[in-house]
């Protein structure tokens, strides 16, 4: 089990840029052509006014932030950080973050993606979780494999449900209009001091309610997360001891490590695919969200794949496998799972979400108790410091429908207070672990689900609103202190791009633009095509809209000013 395991925020493991393709279903209610959605401010709810939604005009929006302190971290949160907590704390001595019913008692429906089989409905933990906000929720879980498609039928349609969930690897194309057309503005409830009779939601960072500005509208309840990057290369620190290696400080130090480590003989290969990390030593602009691939340089803008330390990463991640230090089924793509080779000493450095310390070093407790496993810190490719690029603070929202009574906004703000609880709360716990003897019990000091907690508990409240970002493995309070220490040392070298922290949508018209990037850099990396194929490619892009999507970029960032602090 996972006792009291808290992550820092959204699920983040980066996303492929194919999660952002638009459904063709929700075509059919957006809103046509390609003015700036972050331009509307100003006037009716139309998303067509001129206006900003950053500085100035964004404080207008935003939720006034009062720093919870119902249970101080043990290990408080710094340069974008999430905050850690290593000790479990006892039932007998949570604190109550939401003293008072919110909830009016009113029934709402609620829709999210949910990954496995979902619980049924009216099971004991939605009965006690509805009870103890005093709404009556009723869910409509989907398949998050293939969520997007049921998003597009249903914006598409004139039926939408109370409360709906929209992760952000689903926001492309059409969908932000969409969200614009079909979600409520907030802004009455929670701009300003109003947000005061929420107090989780006030704790809320700022940050990840400017993430929630759509179409010029507060609209969407965030799920906040920590900025610094998420993706760190592991390494068996166990094995490393062993054999008196050193981390190494520069790619050149990587190659010459990788080389020294990997014996096909003896099965096994230095490393996985490191193209993540590749990105991340060699200072390349993130790629997951489009908007933050692209930063004011001498007064022009450029995009990420026009920059020469993105052909450099390509063409280091390439010696790699040219060097045949990379596992053999990692050059095939999908053989079976990474981590497993990692943990069964076929490879020895992987690159993964910050969440596999936690989850990797508890699954081989028992399995191998000699195995340890731990981070190296990103060097620059040089050596020396390297220069990262935060991610987005919130990259999952929950929307309220438009034209929803007050009384149906309120109960859904009773539930995104709720679920917002912090670490150590009575609602932090229910949430999480469900009713005690239920659906979990006390062992050594540490809640553990029961088979009732593992079938009915359902991750997918906290899709409707989070708290700032945590840490918290009181089972391996040391595995807490290590993530932690490993993001705060990143964290001072993270620097915020040009359109970091706000959600653009970009034109219909340039959807499919950068569709076959991903797939190429693959192919140059295992030696199926060349780095001149990308050079041509990037010329393609500018001719077939790149010129004219970089245009559109500067116009908007003259308009709206950035975020980036």
């Amino acid at each position: 089990m996972t006792p009291n395991a808290a992550s820092t925020g959204s699920p983040r493991t980066e996303p492929s840029r194919r999660g952002f393709l638009a459904t063709g279903a929700v075509a059919a209610v957006a809103v046509a052509g390609g003015a700036p959605l972050l331009t509307s401010c100003g006037g009716g709810d139309t998303g067509k006014k001129d206006g900003t939604t950053s500085g100035k005009d964004a404080a207008k929006i935003l939720p006034t932030h009062v720093a919870s302190s119902v249970v101080p971290a043990d290990l408080p949160a710094r340069d974008g950080s999430a905050a850690g907590y290593t000790r479990a704390i006892p039932s007998a001595e949570l604190k109550a973050s939401v003293p008072e019913k919110l909830g009016k008692g009113g029934a709402l429906t609620v829709m999210a993606p949910f990954w496995g089989t979902p619980p049924a409905s009216g099971n004991p933990y939605y009965k006690a979780m509805n009870e103890a906000v005093g709404v009556q929720a009723a869910w409509q879980n989907q398949d998050g494999n293939v969520y997007d498609q049921k998003l597009g039928a249903v914006l598409a349609s004139s039926t939408v449900p109370d409360l709906v969930v929209v992760p952000g690897w689903n926001l492309g194309g059409k969908i932000p209009s969409a969200v614009d057309a079909k979600f409520e503005d907030l802004g009455p409830y929670l701009s300003g001091d109003k947000v005061k009779a929420y107090p989780n939601l006030a704790a809320i960072p700022t940050d990840a309610w400017q993430r929630g500005i759509f179409g010029g509208r507060l609209r969407g309840l965030p799920m906040p997360a920590s900025y610094v990057t998420n993706i760190a290369p592991f390494y068996r620190k166990d094995l490393f001891d062993a054999k008196g290696w050193q981390v190494p400080e520069s790619a050149d130090e990587f190659l010459a490590l990788a080389k020294e480590i990997t014996s096909a003989k003896a099965k096994v290969w230095a490393c996985a695919d490191m193209t993540w990390t590749a990105y991340n030593m060699f200072g390349v602009l993130n790629g997951g969200d489009k908007a933050l691939g692209w930063h004011l340089v001498d007064g022009r803008l450029v995009n990420r794949i026009e920059t020469p330390e993105y052909l450099e990463a390509l063409e280091w991640t390439r010696k790699l496998y040219d060097a045949g230090v990379v596992h053999p089924d990692e050059k095939a793509q999908n053989q079976g799972d990474t981590s497993v080779r990692f943990t069964s000493g076929q490879c020895l450095i992987y690159n993964n979400d910050l969440a596999h310390w936690y989850g990797k070093t508890a699954e081989m407790a028992a399995q191998n108790p000699d195995f340890a496993m731990a981070a190296m810190d990103v060097p620059g490719h040089a050596g020396g410091d390297p220069e990262l690029w935060a991610t987005n603070p919130a990259n999952i929202w929950s929307f309220v429908r438009k034209g929803a009574p007050k009384e149906i906004v309120e109960d859904a703000l009773a539930i995104a207070n709720f679920t917002a609880a912090p670490y150590g709360t009575k609602e932090r716990m229910l949430t999480d672990y469900g009713v005690e003897g239920v659906h979990h019990t006390i062992k050594d000091g540490l809640p553990v689900k029961t088979d009732a907690g593992n079938q009915e508990v359902s991750s997918s409240w906290m899709f409707i609103a989070s708290p700032a970002p945590y840490i918290a493995h009181p089972d391996l309070p040391e595995i807490t202190e290590a993530q932690i220490g490993w993001q705060q040392r990143m964290g001072a070298f993270t620097r915020k791009s040009s359109f970091y922290g706000l959600t653009v949508a970009e034109p219909s018209r340039w959807t499919g633009l950068m569709n076959d990037f991903e797939q190429l850099e693959k192919d140059i990396v295992r030696g199926r095509k060349k780095l001149s194929d990308m050079q041509q490619a990037v010329s393609e892009w500018k001719s077939k809209g790149g010129d004219e999507l970089r245009d559109w970029y500067s116009k908007l960032l003259d308009t709206t000013g950035s975020a980036a602090s």
